[in-house]
């Protein structure tokens, strides 16, 4: 005995519609469910942060200085290039880096 022996086309199509049916009715009720959650996660969040006071920006002339810097025969323009180079390749802040010289070797 086969398991559905007298189960027709259209009846197989009309199980297999609402079986998909069922599958994204449960997707989108997931989906949304997980949406609410984060919202409410959200607000609670929010309330738990305490209120920083920020300090105020520092002036514009008043910019932090580790040292000198030495330049030899190198152009302003090109050491910046070579500080913003090494800075990246390092994975260093470029505020966090000091250079005490850079020089042109020939």
């Amino acid at each position: 005995m086969r398991l559905f022996e007298h189960a027709g086309a259209g009846e197989t199509l009309m199980n297999a519609f609402i079986v998909m049916g069922i599958t994204f009715a449960a997707l989108i009720a997931l989906f949304l469910l997980v949406k609410a959650l984060t919202f409410v996660l959200g607000l609670f969040a929010r309330k738990k942060q305490p209120q920083e006071n920020k300090a105020p920006a520092p002036e514009q002339g008043c910019a932090f200085s580790a040292g000198t810097l030495v330049l030899k025969d190198v152009d302003e323009a090109t050491a910046a290039m070579i500080m913003a180079i090494v800075a990246d390749k390092t994975g260093i802040a470029l505020e966090r880096l000091v250079f005490r010289s850079i020089m042109l070797v020939k």
